[in-house]
């Protein structure tokens, strides 16, 4: 008897222990950090190219910090809004919400405290233009696509792309203050890049959107109507990717790199339409990630070696 309630006791000690990180790893899991990463990625590389030399320190940490923030926070506001329909879907059914480790009170008040703190760093210590226009893609991603386009319209990722698609102008603006159409050759590409990635997914999970009623293109349209618009949107890509090259922002080793990504794209997208196979879409979708980063590491490159 001593001995079971003396086990009891150290499964309760054990428990009390690992709740701390347990919750921890829940708010962190809340902000989409691999997503918000990429994201960083895109930021640091516009600030790098708005400047011919080295970036200043406080908009840099202060930057990356300030605006990381405020897109988890986006982040948890999409997982507080979607809560519902992630409960019934295989991909997302065991997020923190829909699994009860976190309350929708509580990941209300983590979104907004974080986006707070965001905002406050990047208006004292960067700039109002920078915390004003990452405020606005916040509201953009978190309320007018989650909460709206999400649900009203297959085109949803199309016209909410452009929230996702601002980073690298909000790396511009933080070292800069001001706009350039430089910065906004980043947004287009990222904006074009935005319905392929997204459709190969929409396509893998194509019975979980279609089970929640949400108008995803190949719920919507059908999987080889969506697959023709990848392709198409690929191609689309493969142009906006040589407009940093044409307006002199990049040279030669971008446009070699970007030339081979484009190609590589077009190729796998080229696969899934006329040469499908199980797990084709989720493998397009995973080599997207890898075209964007790898895309704007040799924008970074180029850069340096050539400026």
């Amino acid at each position: 008897m001593a001995k079971s309630a003396q086990i009891s006791a150290s499964h309760a000690t054990d428990s009390h222990h690992r709740l701390p990180n347990i919750q921890w790893r829940a708010y962190y899991e809340m902000t989409k950090p691999k997503v918000v990463a990429l994201m960083l990625l895109t930021v640091l590389v516009g600030m790098c190219l708005a400047l011919p030399g080295s970036v200043p320190w406080q908009p840099l940490v202060f930057g990356l910090v300030g605006i990381g923030m405020m897109s988890g926070a986006a982040a948890a506001l999409n997982h507080l809004i979607d809560r519902r329909i992630d409960g019934l879907m295989a991909r997302t059914y065991n997020r923190p919400l829909p699994k009860g480790r976190v309350s929708a009170a509580h990941a209300l008040a983590f979104a907004l405290t974080l986006a707070l703190l965001g905002f406050i760093l990047l208006y004292t210590l960067v700039n109002a233009l920078t915390a004003w226009l990452t405020f606005a893609s916040l509201i953009g991603y978190a309320i007018v696509y989650t909460a709206y386009l999400k649900r009203a319209t297959p085109q949803n990722i199309v016209i909410g792309g452009l929230a996702g698609a601002m980073p690298p102008l909000l790396g511009w603006t933080a070292v800069t203050g001001d706009f350039h159409g430089h910065g906004l050759l980043l947004v287009i590409i990222i904006f074009t890049w935005t319905p392929p990635h997204f459709w190969a997914l929409a396509i893998h999970r194509r019975e979980d959107y279609a089970k929640v009623d949400i108008p995803m293109l190949p719920v919507t349209h059908g999987v080889e109507f969506t697959k023709t618009c990848i392709l198409l949107y690929t191609i689309l890509l493969a142009i906006a990717c040589l407009l940093p090259v044409l307006v002199g922002m990049s040279g030669p080793l971008y446009l070699v790199i970007a030339t081979l990504l484009s190609c590589a794209f077009i190729y796998k997208a080229w696969q899934l339409k006329y040469a499908d196979e199980p797990g084709l879409a989720m493998r397009v979708f995973k080599f997207s990630i890898y075209h964007l980063m790898l895309l704007f590491l040799a924008l970074l490159a180029d850069h340096y070696l050539w400026s």
